[in-house]
Parts: C-alpha cells; structure tokens; sequence
C-alpha cells in the first residue's frame, strides 16, 4: 500500500473536516459560555423548581392563629414560601426558602437553589444541607441565621425570605 503525502496524512488537511472541526469547537464554546451566563432567576422564581407544598394553600384563614396559652402565636399553621435576595462576588443572587409552620415553631424548611453561576450553586447546596439541622424546632420569630455548612452570604438571603414568610403567615 503506498504511503499518503504528509499532507494530507493530518485530518486537518481535508477541507470537509475542518468545517466539521470548526462547527464542533464553535457549538462547545457556545454552550460554555451559555452555561456561564446568569439564570433569569433574579428575574422571578422558575415555578418548575418550587416545592409542591408551596403550590398549596396554609391551613387556617387569614388572621386566624393557633392559640398556645396566653400569648397566641401570630402565625397561621401551613406552608409558606418565598424568595429571598441577597449579594455575592458574583452579583445578585435569589434562594427560594418553604417554611412548614405548626404553632409558630418550623417543622419542616425547604430550599430552592436559584443559582447564577456553579459558584452560588455550590454554596446554596452546601447551605441547604444543613439548615434543617439549624431551623426544625424553632420558632418563627427567633429565626435569623448566619454561616451554614460554610456558607456565609446565602443565610442573608434566607433571613430575607423569612421576613416576607412571617407577612404572610400573619
């Protein structure tokens, strides 16, 4: 079998394949750039990754609370959800917080992540696996937390969401 020119031994060589190539390496960079853009989430919640307790109504009607002796707790019985907002190196961030109320104490908590970059995304993960550890048992109105599993800035936004909670629960 004789031997090829050098020429055209390198794929590069054929002009079909360096179309093909050139497609190929445009469409990965698209798609790294594309992953590295901001979500719309500061834009507004994606309903696709809230909590389908959030798509439910609190238990109680509006104003009514559970008594717990002489100082009756403010807040209806349910679930309740909102986002709150916050800032990091990367811009502004949004996490969607679900609180799950039983006379004014958290039994339940449920975080949304809403990422801008594999950054915030890291942190979010890292707080939502330790803030049940954090909030279970406590009361509403004694809620306001810090650094969680490391994360520093995402309990601000939490804190946020918590006040818009409290609104609504009332």
């Amino acid at each position: 079998m004789p031997a090829l020119p050098p020429s055209a031994a390198h794929p590069s060589s054929f002009p079909a394949r360096k179309v093909v190539l050139t497609t190929l390496a445009g469409a990965s960079l698209v798609g790294a750039v594309a992953g590295c853009a901001p979500s719309g989430a500061a834009a507004g919640p994606d309903p696709t990754t809230s909590p389908a307790a959030c798509a439910s109504s609190p238990t109680g009607s509006a104003g009514s609370g559970s008594a717990s002796g002489a100082g009756s707790q403010p807040y209806r019985d349910g679930t309740f959800c909102a986002d709150g907002h916050y800032v990091s190196p990367n811009g502004p961030e949004t996490i969607g917080v679900a609180l799950t109320l039983k006379s004014g104490v958290v039994t339940n908590v449920q975080i949304i992540e809403h990422p801008t970059s594999a950054n915030t995304r890291l942190y979010q993960r890292h707080f939502a696996s330790g803030i049940k550890d954090v909030v279970v048992g406590k009361k509403l109105d004694s809620l306001n937390v810090g650094v969680v599993s490391g994360s520093s800035l995402t309990g601000q936004g939490f804190n946020d969401a918590v006040s818009v909670i409290k609104r609504e629960a009332s």
